[in-house]
């Protein structure tokens, strides 16, 4: 087994592209994208006047297991768009061994990382928050009422694409006092907050000459034990990666 790269660009500009970024592996070209359409992910939305881009394939990521089965897809709807495989096996739960921040906050531990150090513009890559409440305590999560629910907040700027952010299923707590049932995170819990480098005009405007981008964040949550139920608290948490240009370049013309 090895592996092999398809794509719709001509033998030229896969030479030069492979040989410009020290490729070792296969680059084969995809003649009036046959391969890409067999597959069912030509991309509709290029105008076939558009000579540079039409016979695109729609981008995404299929997750294979050892026996050759597809588990799982992401797809995005721009072209623009990629997602990482850091950030994909993330999202499916999935450990990564990644640098990672420790912040001790009131009856919770946390542990922040991102799942890439380096993105570029269409880059979607997520904002990692993996939380551990203190002995006999629980954290209220997304959908209670009557408490303050966890949320992370990412702070708006120029430049970043805030997307939706993963929750894991909660517990069911059963407060015996008041007879409620309420959804807590009561062991170890996973927030993965999906976020993406503007790949606008405008948003490669507002990050132009920028080596590096810094997101900020909330997070908000309470948190009880069997008998008391604490203030809500506020911690703030910052990311900082390293953005790189994409490489637009075809084949050098002679």
């Amino acid at each position: 087994m090895g592996l092999v790269a398809i794509s719709y660009d001509p033998v030229a500009t896969l030479a030069d592209f492979s040989q410009r970024r020290g490729i070792t592996f296969p680059l084969l070209s995809d003649a009036g994208s046959a391969v890409i359409k067999e597959y069912g992910i030509l991309n509709t939305t290029v105008s076939p006047t558009n000579q540079q881009q039409f016979g695109i394939p729609f981008p995404g990521t299929f997750m294979v297991n050892r026996r050759g089965i597809v588990t799982s897809r992401f797809f995005e709807t721009a072209y623009q768009e990629r997602n990482t495989i850091s950030s994909v096996m993330v999202r499916l739960g999935n450990p990564l061994d990644a640098p990672a921040t420790k912040v001790s906050a009131p009856h919770l531990e946390l542990t922040t990382f991102v799942t890439d150090r380096i993105v570029a513009p269409g880059t979607h890559f997520s904002l990692v928050v993996e939380g551990a409440p203190g002995q006999r305590v629980h954290i209220y999560a997304p959908g209670v009422t009557g408490y303050k629910p966890i949320a992370l907040s990412i702070r708006p700027q120029p430049g970043l694409v805030i997307r939706a952010a993963q929750f894991p299923k909660p517990d069911d707590y059963f407060f015996k006092p008041l007879n409620e049932h309420v959804p807590v995170y009561q062991r170890r819990f996973r927030i993965v907050q999906d976020v993406m480098v503007d790949p606008s005009p405008a948003g490669i405007a507002a990050l132009k000459d920028a080596g590096t981008l810094t997101i900020e964040a909330t997070l908000d949550y309470q948190a009880c034990d069997d008998k008391t139920c604490f203030l809500p608290q506020s911690v703030p948490l910052n990311w900082t990666v390293t953005l790189k240009p994409l490489d637009r370049e075809r084949a050098k013309q002679p």
